[in-house]
């Protein structure tokens, strides 16, 4: 079964959301990969106001290649959010509830997943192109001068995605290892 979302994620969506549920999420999601995150991250413990509200929303770890005409975005596959890690404690601590990417997160991640009741979703990595089609609107809500690696806000429908960690700490990378080795 394929779960619809919509952002903002409310505790509600995020209490229904187990490891392995497959989403199709719309509404509003912000992207930003490492430089960003630092840049937030820096302004945050600087105790100046950052240029996005947190408060329930998505950040996609990906930066977009260029739009081809009549397109709105370029390729957006998702880039590897270990990168993001040293970051993601406190922006959940300030009330981000999801996350868009690929690969393993720490354990000081999963931990804060679980105590600020988040979630974190994996996208396919290499179907980009595939990626790009459910962002129908883009634009550049901060730091500019970062070009691709900006604070984009995309507006999606029926984004695809796959629930890796869920706010229990159950985590799907486990799971499916687990499961494996029963065969």
């Amino acid at each position: 079964m394929i779960k619809h979302i919509t952002t903002p994620l409310t505790p509600e969506t995020i209490s229904s959301l187990q490891a392995g549920d497959k989403v199709l999420i719309s509404g509003i999601i912000y992207s930003a990969r490492d430089a960003a995150h630092k840049r937030l991250f820096e302004m945050i413990k600087k105790g100046e106001k950052i240029p996005i509200e947190l408060e329930g929303q998505i950040i996609y770890y990906v930066g977009p290649c260029p739009a081809k005409p009549g397109t709105v975005i370029g390729s957006a596959g998702p880039t590897t959010s270990g990168r993001m890690d040293a970051y993601t404690p406190l922006l959940l601590e300030k009330g981000l509830k999801g996350m868009i990417g690929k690969g393993f997160r720490s354990k000081e991640v999963v931990d804060a997943i679980v105590k600020n009741e988040a979630v974190y979703f994996g996208a396919i990595g290499g179907a980009g192109a595939l990626l790009a089609d459910s962002i129908k609107s883009s634009k550049i809500v901060a730091f500019d001068d970062l070009g691709p690696e900006a604070i984009y806000e995309f507006k999606v429908e029926n984004f695809p995605a796959i629930v890796i960690i869920d706010k229990y700490g159950n985590d799907l990378y486990k799971i499916g290892v687990e499961k494996y080795r029963e065969i």
